[in-house]
């Protein structure tokens, strides 16, 4: 494998990794705004900053929960990336 395709590989695996461990807090801040919508639907109540305090709940105890997770995944990334170094400096 050549330098480029490992640089693109690790790229890909890089962005694939961002996505895997921001899918959580994004869901659950999903998840919440989507109930809020409803309760202001059906209640007729329109305060644009009701959303806000719930959502920084979820966010939180999303991050609270999934935090060791997290940490794992990109440790396993950086330790993968650190035992690619060699490879890449001696030229694939």
């Amino acid at each position: 494998m050549s330098t480029a395709d490992l640089l693109l590989r690790v790229a890909r695996e890089g962005l694939f990794l961002t996505v895997l461990v921001s899918a959580p807090i994004v869901l659950a801040s999903l998840f919440i705004g989507l109930l809020v919508s409803v309760l202001q639907a059906t209640t007729q109540i329109q305060e644009q900053t009701l959303s806000f305090a719930p959502k920084l709940v979820a966010v939180l105890g999303a991050l609270a929960v999934f935090s060791p997770w997290i940490g794992l995944q990109l440790v396993r990334f950086s330790s993968a990336l650190f035992e690619l170094i060699p490879r890449l400096s001696a030229g694939g």
